[in-house]
């Protein structure tokens, strides 16, 4: 194949920051006139910010006095989920991965003490663990620096706002799960790539690692060679509701051929997989491939985190058919697939027209 497994490249989606000697001088609850943020922080933040890179906050502190300094220097705004509490800093950093929906081994923890950097790096050894005295060149170092910022990082932050009114808003609703989703009018769009949408498509190969069929790591240059070509396909799919976007979250990447198709790569984001998207977009290509008399075969190849996709082609009737080259093949049933959930709108799109 063109593209081979590659090892991925470390890119950190979340900054975990301290707060006292670390985003400002002085201990919060022994000085009341912390009045400032240390040289380069607040740059450093809106920075990382607009490249899509999310903030939380783990720190032994009074949770309100902290809240109110931190609306006080106008950057409340930018942190989710923050741990402000009297926890060790290890459970407060696993908290923030739990409640983000990211691996722990794309955080960073910034915190001016080696002892509590040295027992997060202890109990969590894949979290990239900073001393506050480099804070503000992180925009500068390679783990910082996302090759593409697309609209979806741009609008990152927001997206996940959203995110936790929706899980708000569900916490409060005392029916079904499919009840609950029922009244968020989703709208899910399916539609082949188009060249802005490619570097949100690199994006999502690089950042994709539970929902990802085969984890093999496209280049932007293979995936618009790949859209452009009459033998395949490049799907991109999007999901919306009340509360707002959740942006671009998921990609399928076809083979064509006469007789079969193969399913190179799909993969889904993981905010997403409890509204069960995933399914209703593998089910789009298997429409596809029987509209045009073909046999549809997926690509798979296990990863540490990924067995959750094997799952997935199991339900939707796929049969495992052997390997390879060290790659398994499942084919899809022969029968149609299940239509989408009823609380689900989906409108799908080939050559710009709804189809």
């Amino acid at each position: 194949m063109n593209a081979e497994v590659r090892n991925r490249p470390r890119y950190i989606k979340c900054v975990v920051w301290d707060l006292d000697h670390t985003l400002w001088d002085g201990i919060l609850l022994e000085n009341s006139t912390v009045t400032e943020l240390k040289p380069g922080i607040r740059e450093t933040i809106v920075a990382l910010d607009e490249r899509g890179i999310l903030h939380s906050i783990a720190s032994r502190n009074d949770p309100d006095l902290a809240v109110a300094k931190l609306t006080e220097l106008g950057i409340a705004e930018y942190f989710l989920h923050p741990q402000i509490s009297w926890d060790n800093k290890s459970a407060s950093v696993a908290t923030i991965a739990e409640r983000l929906n990211i691996g722990i081994d794309t955080l960073a923890f910034v915190d001016d003490q080696e002892l509590e950097r040295d027992e997060v790096g202890f109990a969590h050894p894949e979290v990239l663990c900073i001393d506050a005295e480099e804070a503000a060149t992180l925009a500068d170092r390679p783990e910082f620096q996302p090759k593409h910022v697309t609209a979806d990082a741009r609008a990152r932050r927001q997206m996940y706002r959203a995110s936790i009114e929706r899980a708000t808003a569900e916490d409060r609703f005392s029916g079904t799960n499919e009840e609950f989703l029922a009244t968020l009018g989703m709208r899910f769009r399916i539609s082949p790539a188009g060249a802005a949408d490619i570097g949100r498509a690199e994006e999502l190969v690089v950042r994709t690692n539970q929902l990802n069929s085969t984890g093999v790591m496209y280049s932007a240059e293979e995936l618009a060679a790949h859209a452009e070509s009459d033998d395949h396909l490049l799907l991109m799919a999007e999901l919306e509701d009340k509360y707002g976007t959740y942006g671009q979250v998921g990609l399928a990447l076809v083979k064509r051929g006469v007789h079969q198709w193969r399913l190179k790569l799909l993969l889904m984001s993981c905010r997403v997989i409890s509204r069960g998207v995933g399914t209703v977009l593998l089910n789009h290509v298997v429409r596809l491939a029987h509209g045009e008399g073909a046999r549809l075969v997926a690509e798979y190849v296990p990863t540490d985190r990924n067995r959750i996709m094997y799952i997935t082609y199991r339900f939707a009737n796929f049969a495992e058919l052997g390997e390879e080259d060290g790659v398994t093949l499942l084919a899809a049933s022969s029968m149609p697939p299940a239509p989408p959930p009823s609380y689900l709108t989906v409108e799908t799109a080939a050559a710009g027209h709804l189809l």
